[in-house]
């Protein structure tokens, strides 16, 4: 055991005269913070030998006071100039290693040079010379074994090589002067050596602790990297998602209006996909988009001169910007490749199936001034070939400007309208499948234009998107519906539609929350309708919305269900109370096959997630019958009522409450 810990502590002496092979950032740090400091060292050297050399010029022969220092002072100057060379060559490990190893052999002959140069001059010296060179000895020891302080190995060998003979023959002269000196500069040493043992030991753990620091940044900056390319992916096909597109749309703008140059958007849309998706599921229409996407990309990739950036909107929508200065030909040329490649079968499980896409260019600068119009332009001509050119592709132009043009009416109009007395507010009944009853009323609104007549919703609440005024007239609509329903009785509740602008807004959800506090009705006794597209604006802006509408017990409805792709990931993520299914599924559900399967899914899905299943449609008692068998919890349609206005809901519950007593009546007799 003794023999043991004697080798243990041996091994840790000899580590001490090494340089570490196995840690590559220290032995670099060594070398950066040591090759600035080497010059000092050597001029400390070369400084203090001329002053020696010049007391002993008189005093000893040329060869030791001229000619042995001379060539010390030479050696001294070349490895000073060879460091001084080394602070701008960029060097790799292995060679770092090999310059502080080749240091540590050259310090020991080095020191002991300078050493034994020193005693060979001390005899021929009077009392002061003497001591000068005692002086000189313990002055450049310390300043040697400051510079080398970031190579403790170095400074150990120099230590050992000029102290442990400097106290030796300075004890041997007897002279209690120098005898003290040499013990002083013992002490010194010590001191000096513990000191440097300290310093590297801290200086080692600053390294591993920047490593540390470092190796936390790159995974720092790693992570904000993939939740930066998460951001603005699209999680389904891995493309750009639509908050990079319009990034990008914004950045290539910019820069066609500082070169004055021509830059595109495009926007495509799939035609046939909602068939697809309603006949063979959303899984299925998953790769379909999924396809879709890779073969809009490579038509893309290998478009040339110009750069087309790729990103997907939602649903079944793609946007492209298209750099390069393109011209119209370009355009059409890119929309004719897309739509080949798109229209070509896709393969499916049991059969195959096509699509074609209908595309909308708008070309700055002739189409707009500002990318958001540039992208409303695309958008525009969009609309137009999905309802004249279906499957082609159309450019904005003068003519479809004068169209919009004609939407602008009704923008103007409803800028100025009075929500107060020119909309008015219907109800239509959502029933109870199972008892009849009516368990609810959902809200709708009709505008009344002094100038236009009736405008129906389809046309004004978008135009109320368009110009911001939704929100304003969500809220003056909340008001008057919440008044309504106030006259209710306790068990019927109130649906009201909220639009993507007022649950994706910052601050949009807030207002409505003010109205809801201050209308005197109980919160538990609503159900707010939000669409799929709403959601898919800003997924978690709506998230949140939802959540805080929750937390006031309002109930919470995902309308239009079985329209988008998406619609299964948003019942699995969302708080909902209750899913609306499309009225398209119903018309035709006896009928249909295909349509029965759906509903039939549907009402199961809901089923095994305890949401409640609300139809829309509902129009014979065919239909009714079916949905009832199917397990569907509510209905509504005009099989029950048509949309009323609030006065006449009094009268449609007492006639609702004497037609179920009738119809038990007849159960009982």
């Amino acid at each position: 055991m003794p023999v043991a810990r004697f080798k243990s502590h041996l091994a840790a002496v000899v580590d001490l005269f090494r340089v570490p092979v196995d840690n590559p950032e220290l032995t670099r740090a060594q070398f950066e913070a040591f090759s600035k400091q080497i010059p000092l060292l050597y001029f400390i050297l070369i400084t203090n030998t001329i002053a020696v050399a010049y007391t002993y010029v008189p005093l000893a022969p040329a060869s030791l006071s001229m000619i042995v220092p001379g060539a010390l002072i030479a050696v001294a100057g070349y490895r000073t100039f060879w460091w001084l060379r080394q602070r701008h060559v960029v060097r790799n490990d292995a060679d770092i290693l090999r310059s502080l190893r080749l240091t540590n052999w050259i310090a020991a002959p080095i020191a002991a040079g300078f050493t034994a140069w020193s005693f060979a001059l001390y005899p021929y010296g009077d009392p002061f010379a003497k001591s000068q060179v005692a002086f000189y000895m313990a002055v450049t020891v310390i300043g040697c074994i400051f510079s080398l302080m970031h190579l403790r190995s170095s400074a150990l060998i120099v230590t050992l090589v000029v102290d442990v003979p400097y106290v030796v023959f300075y004890f041997a002269t007897g002279e209690p002067t120098l005898e003290a000196m040499a013990v002083n500069n013992l002490l010194v040493t010590g001191a000096m050596v513990t000191v440097l043992t300290i310093y590297y030991r801290d200086f080692a753990d600053l390294v591993a602790s920047r490593k540390s620091l470092l190796a936390q940044q790159a995974a720092t900056q790693a992570l904000s990297d993939e939740n930066f390319r998460l951001a603005n992916l699209d999680s389904l096909t891995e493309l750009p998602n639509r908050r990079r597109f319009f990034a990008e749309l914004s950045s290539a703008f910019a820069d066609a209006e500082r070169r004055h140059v021509r830059v595109a958007v495009g926007i495509i849309d799939l035609d046939g996909f909602k068939p697809i998706n309603d006949n063979y599921g959303h899984s299925v229409g998953d790769r379909v988009l999924i396809e879709a996407g890779r073969r809009i990309r490579e038509v893309c990739e290998g478009f040339g001169p110009q750069r087309v950036e790729l990103a997907r909107l939602g649903g079944d929508e793609f946007g492209l910007v298209v750099c390069g200065d393109p011209e119209d030909s370009d355009l059409m040329r890119l929309g004719e490749r897309i739509g080949d490649q798109v229209r070509l079968p896709y393969q499916l499980d049991t059969a195959h199936t096509g699509l074609s896409c209908s595309i909308g260019f708008a070309l700055f600068p002739y189409s707009a001034t500002t990318s958001e119009a540039l992208y409303e332009c695309a958008d525009y001509s969009l609309y137009h070939a999905k309802r004249h050119l279906r499957g082609r592709t159309v450019i904005f132009s003068s003519e479809l400007e004068a169209e919009i043009r004609s939407r602008g009416v009704i923008e103007n109009l409803l800028r100025t309208a009075d929500f107060s007395t020119e909309m008015d507010l219907v109800f239509q009944p959502i029933v109870d499948a199972m008892s009849e009853h009516t368990a609810g009323f959902e809200v709708l609104a009709r505008w009344h234009s002094s100038r236009l007549g009736l405008v129906s919703p389809a046309d004004f609440i978008p135009a109320a998107e368009r110009i911001g005024l939704i929100r304003p007239l969500t809220q003056a609509l909340l008001r008057r519906a919440l008044a309504t329903a106030r006259t209710w009785p306790d068990h019927i509740r109130l649906s009201f539609n909220l639009s993507a602008h007022d649950v994706c807004a910052a601050e949009g959800i807030l207002p409505l929350i003010s109205i809801i506090e201050k209308s005197g009705l109980s919160p538990h006794r609503i159900d707010f309708e939000i669409t799929e597209t709403a959601v898919t604006f800003d997924f978690i802006r709506a998230q949140q919305s939802i959540a805080t509408l929750k937390a006031m017990g309002c109930g919470v409805s995902l309308d239009d269900f079985g329209t988008g792709y998406s619609s299964l990931s948003h019942v699995h993520r969302l708080p909902l109370d209750k899913i609306k299914v499309d009225r398209s599924f119903v018309s035709d559900i006896n009928d249909n096959p295909v349509s029965y399967k759906i509903i039939k899914s549907l009402t199961g899905l809901c089923d095994d997630m305890e949401i409640a299943c609300v139809v829309e449609g509902v129009e014979t008692r065919a239909q009714l019958d079916t949905l009832r068998r199917l397990g569907c919890d509510f209905i509504q349609g005009y099989y029950f009522a048509k949309p009323m206005p609030g006065d006449a809901i009094g009268d449609y519950l007492a006639k609702e409450e004497l037609r179920l007593a009738g119809a038990a009546a007849k159960v009982v007799a």
